[in-house]
């Protein structure tokens, strides 16, 4: 096991792939860096598998397609997806830093980052919520440099696990009352769809998220109502 000492923040330091996933993600960073120029997006979506597997471009494995809540939200738009199955904050960091967004113009772009920093494996340890939202800093520090005219909309990790009790729900409370505080700080747009997402027991259903963590159609309609007022006017 070769994971870093808790004196170092591992969110914060670029890594490439760090873990097996139901695609190749070297190929999905060859494929960004070879179409985004085409794509000449108006938004970007930063993230993880949540935002991979929603649809848009560039496509690879595990997309759900052209699914009515992508289309409801993005059709008038050309969208670049920088989601990628398993990425951590410092996953991001890597590619920002090798090509990805650059020559880019976006007016918009999205950020839901960091649920993946929240679990430990061979490759990496889990972060604090501390860490992770350092994470996202870099992030923005990063896409602020690349394309500073672009609205930043930072959004809340999304809930996992069925029961509110289960410790990983305070923690990404943790992460997200610092996420809010850092889009405070610099005047970025906060969205927190967390509440949408749950029961009123306060548990995550299987209709929203088979496996309590990633959305069906069901969750990411919510996610499309919410940021369709903060897009550009078309």
């Amino acid at each position: 096991m070769n994971i870093a000492p808790e004196s170092v923040n591992t969110a914060i330091i670029p890594m490439p792939k760090l873990e097996e996933d139901c695609y190749d993600w070297w190929e999905r960073h060859e494929q960004v860096l070879s179409e985004q120029g085409r794509i000449n997006p108006d938004v970007v979506l930063i993230g993880d598998s949540i935002t991979h597997f929603w649809g848009g471009e560039p496509r690879s494995a595990g997309m759900n397609g052209s699914s009515e809540s992508w289309n409801s939200v993005f059709e008038p738009y050309r969208v670049l997806n920088l989601g990628f199955g398993w990425d951590r904050t410092q996953n991001v960091l890597w590619r920002l830093d090798h090509g990805e967004m650059g020559g880019l113009s976006p007016k918009t772009v999205v950020i839901l980052i960091g649920t993946n920093n929240t679990s430990e494996t061979e490759n990496a340890r889990a972060n604090q919520p501390e860490e992770i939202a350092e994470g996202l800093r870099a992030i923005c520090d990063r896409v602020s440099g690349l394309v500073p005219e672009a609205r930043i909309i930072i959004m809340a990790v999304f809930p996992r696990e069925q029961s509110p009790d289960h410790p990983l729900r305070q923690q990404i409370a943790e992460i997200n009352a610092l996420y809010a505080k850092l889009a405070s700080e610099r005047q970025y747009d906060f969205v927190d769809i967390g509440p949408l997402l749950l029961e009123l027991d306060g548990t995550l259903s299987s209709e929203t998220a088979p496996d309590f963590c990633h959305p069906t159609e069901r969750g990411y309609r919510h996610w499309a109502d919410a940021l369709r007022p903060l897009l550009p006017v078309r």
